[in-house]
Parts: structure tokens; C-alpha cells; sequence
């Protein structure tokens, strides 16, 4: 395979990898395209993507529009010329004279195993919703969310300890690790596009900060989940005393009383279905620490119901 023109377009750290796996195979990177720089943190300071820092240390140029939708913005994007269009975790939606100006199409790496968990969340619905398995899926892309023909997939194990947060690391590498001999079979002809799956279709929503509450009416399997789904954003939390309590990690125990219920001085609740123990919490603005000790400084009493 000859060194392909590429644009790359991506936004966060999940990107990164494959974009440099890209630079390390030779390709010409004609252009990045991200999410323009916004405010973050406590000074609301403009920061640059993690790609567009990326791209900058590799002295590549980086585009940053708002929409893709203007016809400036398509011209100027079709004037890179490039061969074929990487995509990973962008976050804008391609319209159709985006989609055709490469000749050979823009391919998007996935974190799931499409066509299950099409969207914006999928890493942290697959483990929410309890499977067992998970993957990257490099397809190629058109006019809908996450429906394009697939290239190649490859799968993880889901353990019972896995987070949102190791697993997007184990996928972010995965990603560029199946990106460069998946683009080489691509261009060579020896792996073709196969229309994905009728059944099994999933959606991923976005995530929101209201996700990451917890009812006490689930069951402890599902809300143990949940804390590790959201881990590390948007988090879990709970009300105490009107205080809001950020919960890192729990443990399943084999206790039933009504949902919400106060157990014991380990800080176990009472769940729709067995309880939590609540290894690891946290108070706005404090260190996190474990259960009991969190409860020693509460004035909560056994049998109190959340």
C-alpha cells in the first residue's frame, strides 16, 4: 500500500493514538479537524483539544469550525485532496458533500461492536446495561448515526471490575492498533465494507450529570454498574442530609430492607434488591474516603433512610 492523503477529525484523548498511529505509518496527514478550543476548568480558561495539542506537536494543520454544514467550510475541505477521511470521536455530524469528498470515504473507528451501541455514549452503556463484551468497529461511514458498512472488529472481555475509564483506554488503544492493517486491507482491496446486522441495533444516548443519580429502588447489580459506568464522569451521587456524596465504588452484599435503608456503620444500603457497600465516597471539595469512616463524621443514625 502507498502512503495515503488523510484528513483525521477528532476531538478528545480517545482519538489521540490512532491520529499518531497515522503520523508513525507514514501517511500524509493533509489536515486535523476538531472541536474548537472551549472553556475548562475552575478559571474557565480556553483549552485546546487533546487532538488539536496532539496535532500541533506533530506540526500538522488543524482546522476547528463550528459546523460543517456551510458551503465555505465543505469547499475548504474538499481542497485538501485527501484519499480517505479518519474519524474518531469527532463529535459533529458529516453532511453528505463531507462524506463524498474523499474517494474513498471516511472511515470511523467505534467504540462498540456495531451495530449494537450506535451513538454518543457507547462505552459506558455496554457496561450499564451489564454485557459482557464490548470492541472497536472500523466502518465506513454515511448519512446515519453510526450505520455504515463495517470494515473489521475486534472484542474485549468486560470484567466485574472494569470501569468507563479503563475501558476507554483498553478501546483507545485497540483503535489505532486495528486502524493501520485495516486501512492497508482497505486500499488493497483484501477486506471489503459488509452492511451490518438487521438485528441487535442498541443506541447509546449522551450522557448527562442527572445519569449519574442513584435510586435506591434499583436493584444493587444495576446501580453497581451504573458506578462503574460513569466512572470517571459523570460520576455517581446520592443525597445526604441534603448534601450531595459522589460514590467511587461499592461491593454487592447479600442484604434486603426497604430501598434506602442504612444497614450498618460500613456504610451498606438497602438496594430494590440486595444492598451496596459503599467502599469509596466522597464530599464536595474533600478527599475521598472509605464508607465507614465518611460515616463516623455524619450525624446518621442505623435504620435512616436515604
Amino acid at each position: 500500500m502507498t502512503n495515503l492523503r488523510v484528513v483525521f477529525m477528532g476531538t478528545p484523548d480517545f482519538a489521540v493514538p490512532a491520529l499518531q498511529a497515522l503520523a508513525i505509518a507514514g501517511h500524509d496527514i493533509a489536515a486535523v479537524y476538531c472541536q474548537p478550543p472551549k472553556p475548562s476548568g475552575r478559571g474557565h480558561q480556553i483549552r485546546k483539544s487533546p487532538v488539536h495539542l496532539a496535532a500541533e506537536t506533530l506540526g500538522l494543520s488543524v482546522y476547528t469550525p463550528l459546523t460543517l454544514r456551510e458551503d465555505p467550510t465543505q469547499k475548504e475541505f474538499e481542497s485538501h485532496r485527501a484519499d480517505v477521511a479518519i474519524v474518531a470521536a469527532y463529535g459533529l455530524i458529516l453532511p453528505l458533500p463531507i462524506l463524498k469528498a474523499p474517494h474513498m470515504g471516511c472511515l470511523n473507528i467505534h467504540a462498540s461492536l456495531l451495530p449494537r451501541w450506535r451513538g454518543a455514549a457507547p462505552i459506558q452503556r455496554a457496561l450499564m446495561a451489564g454485557d459482557q463484551e464490548t470492541g472497536i468497529t472500523i466502518m465506513r461511514m454515511d448519512q446515519g448515526l453510526d450505520t455504515g458498512d463495517m470494515l473489521r472488529q475486534s472484542k474485549v472481555t468486560i470484567t466485574p471490575t472494569t470501569t468507563a475509564g479503563s475501558l476507554h483506554d483498553t478501546l483507545m488503544a485497540l483503535g489505532s492498533q486495528l486502524l493501520i492493517p485495516t486501512l492497508k486491507d482497505y486500499v488493497d482491496g483484501q477486506v471489503l465494507p459488509v452492511p451490518q446486522p438487521l438485528e441487535g441495533v442498541t443506541y447509546a444516548a449522551k450522557l448527562t450529570r442527572e445519569d449519574g443519580q442513584i435510586d435506591w429502588h434499583k436493584t444493587a447489580e444495576e446501580i453497581e454498574r451504573q458506578i462503574r459506568g460513569l466512572q470517571p464522569w459523570p460520576g455517581c451521587s446520592f443525597l445526604l442530609n441534603s448534601e450531595s456524596i459522589k460514590v467511587h465504588n461499592a461491593t454487592i452484599v447479600d442484604k434486603t430492607a426497604d430501598a434506602g435503608t442504612l444497614l450498618d456503620h460500613d456504610l451498606t444500603i438497602a438496594c430494590g434488591h440486595k444492598a451496596l457497600r459503599l467502599d469509596l465516597v466522597q464530599r464536595a471539595g474533600k478527599k475521598p474516603m472509605d464508607g465507614a469512616s465518611f460515616l463516623r463524621g455524619q450525624r446518621v443514625k442505623v435504620g435512616h433512610r436515604l
